[in-house]
């Protein structure tokens, strides 16, 4: 993801479709309403904000035309692209609440500061979110909950977490 500091994603591009122009979008916020008709989102890779011309849910995303992209073939190369509005435009947050690409690449620590990898995708569940940790080729999912997540330090680029039993024997 690019622009960090300037943009916050708000959804990734799964792919085309249809054949006009339509593109499903993992949304990757709690406010949908930044699709509605007439808002102005950043393609990741473009430099001119695009006008979203409609937006559908459909199994558990959303179908989005934006203009100047008229067809199936203008969409293609879009596939995995995030969409972002300006950072200062964010909701704000409540306290211990972040955004996911605020946590993702975190360096995740046992309370003892033993390294268990950097946290690479954030999952939502419903329940509560999961946190998808790598380290080498293991990969280990945290739950996004107050007994195991217990400080998040952005400024440092570190989470530091407390891990239940059986949660991550083999670490």
């Amino acid at each position: 993801m690019s622009n960090q500091a300037t943009y916050l994603a708000i959804g990734r591009i799964v792919g085309p479709h249809g054949v006009r122009g339509e593109v499903k979008v993992k949304v990757l916020t709690d406010f949908p309403e930044r699709f509605d008709v007439s808002s102005r989102l950043l393609l990741e890779g473009e430099a001119v904000q695009r006008e979203v011309l409609s937006a559908r849910p459909h199994k558990g995303m959303l179908l989005v035309r934006f203009s100047g992209l008229p067809d199936r073939n203008a969409v293609e190369a879009l596939r995995g692209k995030y969409l972002f509005i300006d950072r200062d435009e964010a909701m704000p947050l409540e306290e211990n609440e972040f955004y996911e690409d605020e946590l993702v690449g975190l360096r995740v620590e046992t309370m003892a500061g033993a390294y268990l990898g950097e946290l690479a995708e954030v999952m939502w569940t419903g329940a509560n979110d999961v946190y998808v940790v790598r380290r080498d080729k293991s990969e280990w999912l945290l739950p996004a909950i107050a007994d195991v997540i217990q400080t998040v330090d952005l400024d440092a680029g570190v989470m530091r977490v407390t891990l239940l039993p059986g949660l991550l024997d083999d670490v």
